[in-house]
């Protein structure tokens, strides 16, 4: 999505905020950008949503944000859903969704969609127990 100045001001300012610990005013500026549907503004909200940074926690619109910004196209997003249908955090905990979810996230590259597939696979959950896929995966995230 293409933003205008005065939007790409507001989200930079709104990503400083955010890493100046300046929840409620991140929140006040990105807000609209994620109802706009700015893929990064919306997975950010998800993680204060998620964490309870500006906001009460609120498992399920963190959720909700997870999912618009995973739709949307950010990476980060789909190893978010993942771990929050492995958890069960504002979704109902479902392994094959979870599974699902961090599946893609290991297509992209993330790293930490590829270290918690590789721990289910070496544990057993919601997969057959698997060391060679563990082992594919924690060598395709370089450990």
């Amino acid at each position: 999505m293409n933003l205008n100045d005065d939007q790409l001001m507001d989200f930079n300012s709104g990503m400083t905020a955010l890493a100046d610990k300046h929840y409620t005013l991140a929140l006040k500026l990105l807000s609209p950008l994620a109802e706009l549907g700015v893929a990064e503004a919306q997975h950010r909200l998800a993680v204060m949503y998620q964490n309870g940074l500006g906001v009460a926690v609120n498992l399920q619109q963190a959720a909700n944000w997870m999912k618009k910004s995973a739709d949307n196209g950010y990476d980060l997003a789909l190893h978010g859903m993942g771990f929050m249908y492995l958890e069960g955090e504002g979704v109902e905990k479902n392994i094959n969704e979870a599974i699902n979810w961090l599946e893609k996230g290991v297509e992209k590259g993330l790293i930490g969609s590829m270290t918690v597939l590789a721990d289910m696979y070496k544990q057993g959950i919601g997969v057959d127990k698997n060391e060679a896929e563990a082992e594919r995966l924690l060598k395709l995230a370089g450990f």
